[in-house]
């Protein structure tokens, strides 16, 4: 069995203008540069991404695997015309050339909105099916945060969604696309059934150790597994304003009948769990303080969640910075800042330099936070992860550096590409380590979590501004489906 493979991510925050261009998939950020051809398995092997576990599983059972391409740009703006036309172009072509085949696998995030298409991997499909026929199995994964169409189920025979979040399960994941394409291959599609819940979920809210997200993703694992079924559920992107934002429950069964039982249970349970998730968020002021009384062994985490670039924010807001700063937090770690500029000035400089800095603040709505600092680390950013999450990868920070504001026990880490802090070993890259900070903030939502949580005393959500909202009530949002509310 020869099964064709490609990869196309891009979660889209439609509230930032900034477009999301070509060569942002071309670079290495969080994740690879753009790969083509054999560079996708060789370079992916073993990493916890949806292609390299369903590439594993397939070899292991014996199916011919032909990459095409895979690639991802770090969260932002509508992906442009051109950049979503170059690549998906590329991919229907190799598919074009690529008889005789017996599937396609995809591995996609399922919240891409470009600029004249608010669901791109709707489109993308489309144009995949142009290509293959209507059928051709066609399978994909997705993300937990995906905001799934109708036109997304239409076209697909299944697709699988990571569990966890933190997204700990991506290669299983695409572990389970391939036992969803080697059933499909033998005997034929399922039936399936789709219902979109009636509200959005902040993602701080979707953490997936706490309930109710907990519970509604252990029932998936109760319902689903045996006799071909599969039930799948997707929490939805919150930053993208579209039509088929919010959380979805898939169902795939032998029957028609079953695949409706299926999902009509799920989303009865999703229904329920509106009023229990937990939407607080403390203000950066409350959160300092609380973190400076804690005198305890351990770091206090504040998660930065609403500048978090993993979600398409700018990564350089001060509000944070600025209360720790006021309050002469002890101790305290910032990361990671985007600011180019700066980081080019600090190495220009040297270490151990001092130098009055204009900090972050680039972004609408923000300024700069003056500082004289002095230069504790320089580092050319590349940084080998060793949590749970991205084990086996590379973050390419880019030139960067660690300053320490003149007079305090402040750190403020500063890369030169948005980069999400999620794991410890972007901490040490530094020079610092984490253990031994008294406050540890982090721009990041939840991701942070599988690596900082077993060595912090206290984790700390705090709504300092930024381009990714997480306060949904005060969001303006014009494309929702009028059923949608907010909690």
């Amino acid at each position: 069995m020869r099964i064709a493979i490609a990869g196309f991510q891009h979660e889209t925050n439609t509230f930032v203008d900034t477009p999301t261009r070509l060569s942002d998939f071309e670079q290495a950020d969080s994740w690879p540069e753009l790969l083509s051809g054999q560079d996708v398995l060789d370079v992916t092997r073993d990493m916890n991404l949806p292609i390299a576990g369903f590439a594993k599983a397939a070899l292991v059972d014996g199916f011919d695997v032909m990459p095409i391409l895979w690639c991802a740009a770090e969260p932002g703006g509508k992906v442009t015309d051109h950049a979503f036309d170059t690549i998906a172009g590329r991919i229907a072509d190799a598919l074009a050339d690529m008889t005789p085949m017996d599937g396609v696998y995809l591995d996609l995030h399922g919240a891409m909105v470009t600029e004249s298409c608010d669901d791109g991997e709707g489109e993308l499909l489309s144009r995949i099916r142009q290509v293959i026929g209507k059928d051709l199995p066609l399978v994909a994964s997705l993300d937990m945060h995906a905001n799934i169409s109708g036109q997304m189920v239409d076209l697909s025979d299944a697709m699988t969604i990571f569990r966890t979040y933190p997204h700990l399960d991506m290669a299983d994941t695409g572990a389970r696309a391939f036992r969803m394409m080697r059933d499909i291959c033998s005997k034929g599609p399922p039936a399936k059934a789709w219902r979109q819940g009636e509200y959005l979920i902040p993602l701080h809210s979707q953490y997936t150790e706490i309930d109710p997200a907990k519970t509604l993703y252990a029932a998936l694992d109760a319902l689903d597994g045996s006799g071909g079924r599969l039930l799948e559920l997707a929490m939805g992107f919150t930053a993208a304003d579209t039509a088929d934002c919010g959380p979805s429950v898939l169902a795939y069964s032998a029957s028609q009948s079953d695949a409706d039982a299926l999902s009509a249970q799920m989303f009865e349970q999703l229904q329920t769990a509106e009023a229990r998730f937990d939407t607080a968020l403390l203000s950066p002021k409350d959160a300092v303080a609380t973190a400076r009384r804690a005198n305890v062994k351990g770091p206090v985490v504040i998660a930065d969640v609403q500048d978090n670039p993993g979600a398409g924010a700018s990564a350089d807001t001060t509000g944070l910075l600025r209360e720790l700063v006021h309050q002469n937090a002890p101790s305290a770690i910032l990361g990671l800042l985007h600011d180019p500029q700066l980081a080019a000035k600090a190495h220009k400089l040297g270490e151990r330099a001092e130098f009055e800095a204009e900090i972050g603040g680039k972004g609408p709505g923000d300024t700069p936070f003056s500082a004289q600092v002095k230069v504790h680390h320089l580092s050319d950013g590349q940084c080998s992860y060793t949590g749970e999450m991205y084990g086996g990868g590379v973050a390419t920070l880019g030139p960067s550096v660690a300053l320490q504001i003149t007079g305090t026990q402040i750190h403020v880490l500063v890369t030169s590409i948005r980069n999400q802090c999620l794991d410890l070993a972007q901490i040490r890259l530094f020079n610092l380590e984490p253990e031994d900070a008294k406050i540890l903030c982090v721009k990041s939502t939840v991701h942070f979590r599988a690596d900082f949580e077993p060595i912090a005393h206290k984790v700390l959500v705090c709504a300092s501004p930024g381009q990714f909202p997480c306060e949904l009530a005060d969001v303006s949002y014009s494309k929702l489906r009028a059923e949608v509310g907010t909690i």
